[in-house]
């Protein structure tokens, strides 16, 4: 009895002397009886809890999306809705800035002038890498009808002074041709692709950072003025060393705005409307994407394409009187004396009663006036349980989708290429954008009706039974068709393979564009930008695995092509360890991105018992230790459910 005695004062919350928790033997006695004189009934204790710490806020100003936001009017407020339209707006200038390689930097059909200066000479004749359709883009830029080249050795043909371009994407002049980045120069094509990506990729992960200790405005407002100096002086490099630094720049700046805006767009929304107003914003950048070819084709050179690409950023510039902080972020971070000022603003903006709290918002603002800022950066959560596999499994999933999108983009390309009809680069260009165009039109009804984890397993899903079919069952119908009455051809094989080409495509988008929204929805306020340049940063990534593979002659593609459809599968399990955010309120702080619970995929039926706890289940039996071990006179036989 005297060793039940004493596990039951250990049990009792109280604080013992020694480290490891065990009191010496002869005060065991004594301190249990004593234990058990002063302790009062559980019942007692739990009714007299101490109340919050000093340090604790408000849990009414924390609940942003159950308080605050109806008391603005949520989206139907006319304010919020100009906000959110002035965030979907540059989203058409950064679909212009993110495809202008394809057009600044793509390598054109070249050869050798002959001495007499005209381009009509047959001997140096030499191909650039795209191989496209001479005639079709010759008809368009108005060049001279040229003779198919005879074959010989690229390496004799390089040996020229002056080489005369015939540029498919409806330049007169890119950067390619400006500076001769052919034959032994064509690899400082790639360093300037590399260039956009990386600074995009360093941009993510620090602006993002930025966004969360200084706020999402200033890094806003800051990108746009410093992507203007950048940019504008792109036009003006004179060397493609020059080009390429200062690409790598514009692509940092480029990073901040889109952070910002995404950041900015998520937290404006309720939880119901979260998902539409993103996908909006992506479709008007895809609009950029499809408007593209038409602007470089007016404008004719790279350098007025690129100033014209560019200057739009100018009209942001307004954002400095026009757009506010992210509200939430204030809340968050416990800025309430900024967040006070800013709902006076919302409340004037939409004509709005001060008096019509009915949860008292503003008193309890009134109250929380004097507290300093709290501001996390995104290394706290390397400290969390679950927190940190989230983020984690979602920049896998990006990395993923968009890595393996460029294997199945070569795969389809390189099909066409061994066509007899040429194709041309319109056609690539704007094959790539309506597939991209379909997924986003897909993943609308997907995710309303399965949700988030729901649609991003079902793509992922996709994405690994395309690859898998198209790294194995084509190599068997490939051996198959080698067999004289097998009745198969090669043109089976790749009409097969440019169909799980397609399916690939279509769903490695999806899953990398749902990767990012889902990401931003499970990370909380207070480090969402973090979070969201963590993933992006693993989009551009995957990204940057195209010109690498370029740059190496698509060495090794196949072997790259195994290792992203290998990650495909272990995504798969790994998204099913992941929380549904559907309809949920975003997480405001750590803590309360602690709490998203994993929920089963399916509904539970009638009468049978979830096997994983929500948190209100697990909150109740928070006091079970203390009120079994100070309670005198309960039966040692109790179970922990009371049965």
């Amino acid at each position: 009895m005297a060793i039940d005695r004493r596990r039951e004062a250990a049990g009792g919350g109280r604080q013992l002397p020694e480290e490891n928790g065990s009191l010496p033997a002869g005060e065991a006695g004594s301190a249990a009886a004593a234990t058990l004189a002063v302790a009062p009934p559980a019942t007692a204790e739990i009714q007299t809890l101490p109340p919050p710490a000093a340090g604790s806020c408000s849990p009414l100003l924390l609940d942003y999306d159950g308080s605050v936001l109806p008391f603005l009017g949520g989206l139907g407020g006319g304010y919020q809705r100009t906000l959110v339209l002035l965030t979907w707006i540059p989203a058409l200038f950064i679909g212009f800035s993110q495809f202008s390689d394809s057009f600044l930097l793509d390598q054109p059909d070249f050869w050798c002038r002959e001495p007499d200066g005209q381009g009509n000479g047959t001997d140096n004749l030499t191909r650039g890498l795209a191989n496209h359709s001479q005639s079709s883009s010759a008809g368009m830029l108005g060049a001279p009808a040229l003779p198919t080249p005879p074959p010989g050795d690229n390496a004799s043909q390089c040996h020229c002074h002056e080489w005369y371009y015939l540029i498919r994407a409806g330049l007169v002049q890119n950067v390619v041709s400006k500076w001769d980045l052919v034959c032994e120069s064509s690899w400082k094509v790639h360093i300037a692709k590399f260039s956009l990506l990386v600074g995009l990729i360093f941009g993510y992960l620090i602006t993002g950072c930025i966004a969360d200790w200084v706020g999402r405005r200033p890094v806003l407002l800051f990108s746009v003025i410093f992507i203007l100096i950048f940019g504008l002086t792109v036009a003006l490099s004179v060397n493609v060393t020059m080009f390429s630094t200062l690409r790598f720049f514009e692509g940092f700046c480029l990073a901040g705005i889109i952070l910002s805006l995404y950041a900015l767009r998520i937290e404006l929304c309720p939880p119901g409307h979260r998902f539409m107003v993103t996908m909006v914003a992506s479709f008007i950048a895809m609009a950029g994407q499809f408007l593209m070819p038409g602007l470089a084709a007016l404008c004719r050179d790279w350098q007025v394409l690129q100033a014209v690409i560019i200057c739009p950023f100018l009209l942001m510039l307004l954002y400095w009187v026009i757009f506010p902080e992210s509200l939430r972020w204030l809340m968050a971070t416990q800025q309430f004396e900024a967040a006070k000022k800013l709902i006076l603003h919302f409340t004037n903006k939409n004509e709005m009663n001060v008096e019509s709290d009915i949860k008292g918002v503003m008193s309890e603002l009134e109250k929380e006036l004097t507290r300093r800022p709290k501001k996390v950066c995104i290394v706290k959560v390397v400290g969390t349980r679950n927190l940190w596999k989230n983020i984690v499994v979602l920049c896998v999933n990006s990395l993923t989708g968009f890595g393996i999108h460029h294997c199945f983009a070569k795969s389809m390309m390189g099909h066409e290429m061994k066509n007899s009809n040429p194709h041309h680069f319109y056609t690539d260009y704007y094959t790539m954008a309506g597939i991209a165009l379909a997924s986003c039109l897909a993943m609308c009804p997907v995710v309303g009706f399965l949700g988030r984890r729901g649609g991003l397993l079902l793509f992922m899903i996709l994405t690994a039974l395309a690859s898998l079919l198209q790294l194995g069952l084509l190599n068997l119908i490939g051996k198959y068709s080698q067999l004289p009455d097998s009745g198969m051809s090669d043109s089976v094989k790749d009409k097969f393979s440019t169909a799980f080409s397609i399916v690939g495509m279509f769903s490695s988008h999806a899953v990398g564009s749902l990767s990012v929204f889902f990401c931003a929805e499970i990370t909380p306020t207070v480090i969402r930008g973090g979070g969201l340049g963590l993933v992006l940063a693993s989009a551009g990534f995957g990204m940057l695995t195209a010109p690498i593979m370029e740059l190496h002659n698509q060495k090794g593609y196949f072997l790259h092509h195994v290792i992203f459809a290998c990650c495909t599968l272990i995504c798969i399990i790994c998204i099913l360890l992941l929380p549904e955010s559907k309809n949920q309120n975003l997480p405001e702080n750590i803590p309360d991105g602690e709490h998203y619970t994993r929920k089963p995929l399916l509904p539970h039926k009638k009468g049978e018992q979830p096997l994983l706890l929500t948190n209100s289940e697990l909150k109740d039996y928070s006091g079970l230790h203390d009120s079994s071990a100070v309670g005198d006179g309960v039966s040692e036989n109790t179970t922990a459910n009371g049965m």
